[in-house]
């Protein structure tokens, strides 16, 4: 059972940046590919990157450019770099994680989730 905890969200003004961590526990991120997804209110959850086993990043249009993920596997933890935000990043941002070796887009191909963060961009 692979556990995951979301932290760093909070409220930044406008072209700030903010960091985000989920910690996994239960599985090394070795063999984990692991996801950040966001959903604003009324709206779907969105793709915002993954990273692969081998260290592979992918990430959706709208933050491509502006959001970086990283790992530090000593303390098992992946990182959601965020420069530049606009008001419509504004969502909770929840960490996803599934024993699968390729990056995925799509919520349903990923088995654990974390319990999210709210990120508040204010214009």
């Amino acid at each position: 059972q692979v556990q995951l905890v979301e932290s760093g969200g909070g409220l930044v003004q406008a072209g700030g940046s903010l960091r985000l961590a989920c910690a996994a526990s239960g599985r090394t991120l070795s063999r984990l590919t692991m996801g950040w997804f966001r959903q604003a209110p009324g709206k779907e959850r969105e793709f915002v990157g993954a990273i692969s086993w081998s260290g592979r990043t992918d990430y959706g249009d709208s933050v491509k450019g502006r959001m970086t993920i990283s790992r530090d596997m000593s303390k098992n933890t992946m990182y959601l770099n965020m420069n530049s935000l606009k008001p419509e990043d504004t969502a909770v941002y929840y960490c996803a994680a599934d024993p699968g070796g390729l990056t995925r887009r799509t919520p349903l191909e990923y088995v654990y989730w974390g319990q999210g963060t709210q990120v508040t961009v204010s214009s």
